[in-house]
């Protein structure tokens, strides 16, 4: 049987940072009373592998997919490079406290320190409330000496770089960019499959049972990159009816489908799987000789690089995130 548009089961993160908006905007049905920050729409994650929910593939792992079907599912160059692993981690975020101040090694760093893959990655936020922020680098020129004095004197976060956002703004964060998401903010994240993260600075806060979480200051000294940078925010043209390029890198290329008409789209020159991550409305994936997927807002669904066309058909004003790796 031909390989189809695959919709995973979300796998629900509890964090002490979390709220209730995945449910509330995102038409998630995780349990109201958890504290829900982190939706894992497609993961290959050892221990926390996406499962198919649609179709006659309904109850397999990614990883069984890609040890079946292969280049067909993920793209014949991507195979190759990754074999097993699913090179891409899909989330949605909700922020309704601010998150630990952080950052995530290169793939070097993580190699020779954990045997795994660094962390880049991209947010693209889909609501904010009133004056929401994001920290995002260093709002002046900084070194090693200069960041550890900071640490020891309880005032790294006034040498932090601090974005107001709002929705549709778009934000790519290399490794060894400090960073951290503040309360108000949900956002679509895309980034290499690693969960290496160096836990800077936590606001003093405390978990369920009143312990302080632990700091990774060894290893973050080391990862950081102290370069003063003006610019943080990802210029993108707005466009209708069309795609638009909001980040290319060497792990994933994303775009910003915003349609209120029917949009062909051709793979044919692209050896890569695609994900689309609906950000608002509701369209179907039609594919020929297959019957078509519905897509609602909050909803991720996967298409086999094996798809080289399809359309896209709206039910009303719809917008997408689309993913591929180049």
């Amino acid at each position: 049987m031909n390989l189809y548009p695959l919709k995973f089961t979300s796998i629900p993160k509890e964090k002490i940072w979390g709220g209730n908006r995945l449910n509330t905007i995102l038409n998630k049905e995780f349990n109201p009373a958890d504290k829900i920050g982190e939706s894992w729409e497609i993961s290959g994650l050892e221990g926390d592998l996406s499962v198919v929910k649609n179709g006659f593939l309904e109850g397999n792992d990614l990883e069984e997919l890609i040890e079946v079907y292969m280049g067909e599912l993920v793209g014949d160059k991507i195979y190759d490079q990754f074999g097993l692993e699913f090179p891409l981690l899909i989330k949605f975020l909700d922020a309704s406290e601010d998150l630990s101040v952080q950052v995530h090694p290169d793939n070097e760093f993580a190699l020779e320190k954990h045997k795994a893959y660094g962390k880049t990655e991209m947010w693209y936020i889909i609501d904010a409330e009133k004056d929401s922020e994001l920290m995002l680098g260093f709002n002046r020129p900084m070194d090693k000496n200069l960041f550890l004095d900071a640490i020891q004197n309880g005032n790294l976060p006034e040498l932090i770089n601090r974005e107001k956002v709002e929705s549709d703004a778009c934000f790519f964060i290399p490794p060894g960019k400090i960073h951290t998401i503040g309360k108000g903010v949900l956002l679509a994240e895309i980034q290499q499959t690693s969960d290496i993260t160096y836990r800077i600075y936590d606001w003093d806060k405390r978990d369920a049972e009143g312990n302080a979480r632990e700091l990774h200051l060894d290893l973050a000294k080391d990862a950081l990159n102290y370069n003063f940078e003006k610019k943080h925010r990802t210029d993108y043209e707005h466009k209708i009816n069309e795609s638009s390029e909001l980040v290319k890198c060497p792990y994933f290329t994303s775009n910003i489908i915003e349609f209120n008409k029917p949009i062909e789209n051709d793979y044919f020159n692209l050896d890569s799987f695609v994900i689309y991550m609906c950000l608002d409305g509701d369209c179907e994936i039609q594919v020929e000789g297959e019957e078509s997927v519905a897509l609602t807002k909050g909803e991720t669904v996967l298409i086999p690089a094996s798809l080289k066309s399809l359309t896209l058909a709206p039910k009303q004003s719809t917008k997408l995130l689309e993913v591929f790796i180049q």
